[in-house]
């Protein structure tokens, strides 16, 4: 009998082995742990340490940074489809007196509501969440340091807002919300806000010499939201497959879609390193590939999860040192390997459960003035409209069951596609958000705004 380890081939393993070898040794971290997913299931787990005789292996924890707030994302998620808020309602709404309470929970979530990067006072990740007991303690006296949904920030402080905001609503503690409504039903038994043994230790690594400082180990109180979890890559591997594919029991898979969806103002630099930020999810383009996840790093621990939905594969990095590799690029790079050595086999073709004449009669060519389009209908019962050489605006359409369709992405998104049918019943033309998609080229029997010139179509002399 295999185990899940064996599905990969043996040198796709050892390039993974090779590529943590190298991010462990070159960026003298004293231990790191990785881990790989595809298909919903973990291939592949490696590790390598400065302890002989000893590697720690998917049971050891991490703390895992920034990764918590897609954790608190997600609680926020579960808040609106459950109908107790909306996310373009403002937070005064629901925690009146902060000073930010025209920031909407959409913007706290995305960082674009105005919020300083950090809390005043001394630096909050090594020092006691005690010295910051209220809101007010981590907002201090300036609450805004942009105006509300203008630009991206990131915001540290953002994350206390929400998880405060999770706490106001639930009646209950974020961390026992959380747990409640995301690591039991997900069973992530080893993912907490406090370390439970075996744990890995934090270190800071001299920048000139090889030797080591023990970083300290602070409770961040209410900035807990933002940054306080600890977790493996057991762990963190089954909620990375919970963020592609859904979980009933906890979000949707529609849902989580929406957070993995850029929301936020991109800064100038951002868009040219191919980064945006979701709804508590990072977006990073990374050689032509889409990676969705999160970063995170504390004192002492570095940690990163991405995912390649194109791929169908998943990774996951933690190292516990202050600096030194790059957690997100180790990531990217196992999620490379295994998706060049061993790419996806795409499911077998299938048709459609049944056919509908009535959406037949409008697939096929259709052209925007001279510009050729196709309309195809596939399986999963999406309509697709894209331009026949490649290059222009292109949209998957759902059904609404009136005979119309809404589009799912692109410039397209949320506009209304419907069929425009003669007296004698037979398809027109198509409406598009005004547009005129005609049989022909500007085709005289099809509206087309502006009309068409009665001498028809020419020649130069």
């Amino acid at each position: 009998m295999t185990t899940p380890e064996e599905e990969l081939l043996p040198g796709t393993r050892r390039a993974l082995l090779h590529r943590i070898a190298v991010a462990q040794a070159e960026g003298r971290a004293p231990s790191l742990v990785a881990a790989v997913v595809r298909g919903g299931q973990t291939v592949w787990t490696g590790a390598r340490t400065s302890v002989e005789g000893h590697a720690p292996d998917g049971n050891v924890q991490y703390r895992i940074g920034s990764i918590t707030k897609t954790f608190t994302a997600v609680l926020v998620l579960r808040l609106r489809d459950e109908g107790m808020l909306d996310l373009g309602d403002p937070l005064e709404k629901y925690l009146p007196g902060t000073g930010a309470g025209e920031a909407t929970i959409a913007e706290l979530l995305a960082h674009s509501g105005g919020l300083p990067a950090e809390t005043p006072g001394p630096w909050w990740e090594r020092t006691p969440g005690a010295l910051r007991p209220d809101l007010a303690d981590v907002l201090g006296e300036r609450p805004l340091v942009h105006p509300a949904g203008r630009r991206f920030h990131y915001s540290n402080p953002g994350y206390a807002l929400l998880g405060a905001l999770v706490e106001k609503l639930r009646g209950a503690a974020w961390e026992e919300v959380l747990r409640r409504e995301v690591l039991e039903p997900l069973e992530l038994r080893r993912t907490g806000v406090r370390p439970e043994a075996p744990h890995a230790g934090g270190w800071a690594v001299h920048p000139w010499a090889d030797v080591m400082l023990p970083e300290p180990v602070e409770d961040l109180g209410r900035m807990a939201p933002a940054g306080q979890l600890w977790s493996t890559t057991g762990d963190l591997a089954r909620f990375a497959a919970f963020l592609t594919d859904g979980d009933e029991r906890v979000l949707s898979a529609e849902s989580l879609r929406e957070m993995r969806t850029p929301a936020a103002p991109a800064e100038t630099g951002d868009v040219a390193n191919g980064y945006a930020y979701c709804l508590g999810m990072e977006i990073r383009h990374q050689e032509g590939r889409t990676l969705i996840g999160h970063t995170g790093s504390l004192p002492g621990f570095l940690a990163c999860l991405v995912i390649s939905p194109a791929d169908d594969v998943a990774a996951v990095v933690l190292a516990n040192c202050t600096s030194g590799p790059s957690p997100f690029t180790v990531a990217a790079d196992l999620v490379r390997i295994v998706a060049e050595a061993e790419p996806r086999i795409p499911a077998p073709w299938k048709p459609l459960r049944e056919a509908e004449p009535v959406v037949l009669e409008w697939v096929g060519q259709w052209y925007w003035g001279t510009q050729a389009f196709a309309l195809r209908w596939s399986a999963d019962g999406v309509v697709s409209l894209e331009p026949l050489s490649g290059i222009g605006r292109r949209s998957r359409f759902h059904p609404n069951g009136d005979g119309t369709w809404t589009g799912l992405e692109g410039y397209y998104a949320g506009e209304i596609l419907k069929p425009v049918r003669r007296p004698d019943g037979s398809v027109s033309h198509l409406d598009l958000g005004s547009f005129v998609f005609t049989r022909q080229p500007y085709d005289e029997g099809a509206p087309v705004p502006g009309g068409v010139d009665p001498g028809g179509w020419r020649g130069i002399g």
